[in-house]
């Protein structure tokens, strides 16, 4: 064979394309990354989900918080600013939330990142995320357990500013009287969320 005719053959041979690295994991090695987020479509809209080596930071309802590029930005000042899109470090969060609107788990099990609450603020999220999965608790009772019993408008302000809705349930605090109250999301995904946890639950598979 000719070097003309060996080289046209070359050029018709299909490419054998090497696969992409794994810019996430190269950069987690490389200690360049502090923050991995990805997206995750429910029935509440697009979620984005971020964590950090400690936990999940953050979870963010994209129509309601600007959007992508203003979340990002916001946990580029606040947590860091490597932050890079990484979907396999979100698996395990994203997994649990679908279980949880399928109705097939009642607890999670992730390890949280509390960067973006402190002081009081982080005290009722914390006594927030101890409401039973299907039970529901006021205001003036989590701020009571967060050790303020009268400062139940500064618990709501944190339950409002709250950066891991879902997770940390802040949809099951109500008024005292019953009524709804607020939602960062919104009050139909506050209720949407009460009725999911008020269906009867699937068929179990071991999931908590």
């Amino acid at each position: 064979m000719t070097e003309p005719d060996a080289l046209e053959q070359m050029l018709r041979a299909p490419l054998a394309l090497a696969p992409l690295p794994d810019l996430t994991e190269r950069a987690a090695s490389a200690g360049l990354l502090d923050v991995a987020y990805a997206t995750l479509d429910s029935p509440l809209g697009a979620l984005l989900l971020a964590s950090t080596p400690r936990g999940l930071v953050r979870i963010a309802y994209l129509d309601d918080a600007g959007g992508e590029a203003a979340v990002l930005e916001d946990l580029a000042t606040k947590v860091s600013p490597r932050v890079l899109a990484g979907a396999s470090r979100l698996d395990e969060p994203r997994h649990e939330l679908d279980q949880y609107f399928a109705g097939r788990r009642r607890r999670f099990g992730l390890r949280l990142d509390w960067a973006l609450a402190r002081g009081f603020a982080r005290r009722v999220l914390e006594a927030t995320a101890r409401i039973p999965y299907g039970s529901v608790s006021s205001y003036k009772a989590i701020a009571a357990a967060a050790g303020s019993p009268r400062g139940f408008r500064a618990a709501g302000n944190a339950l409002g500013a709250n950066p891991l809705p879902i997770v940390v349930p802040c949809h099951r605090v109500l008024h005292a009287s019953g009524g709804l109250g607020g939602y960062t999301g919104g009050l139909e995904r506050k209720r949407t969320l009460l009725a999911v946890e008020r269906r009867p639950p699937e068929p179990s598979d071991g999931t908590p």
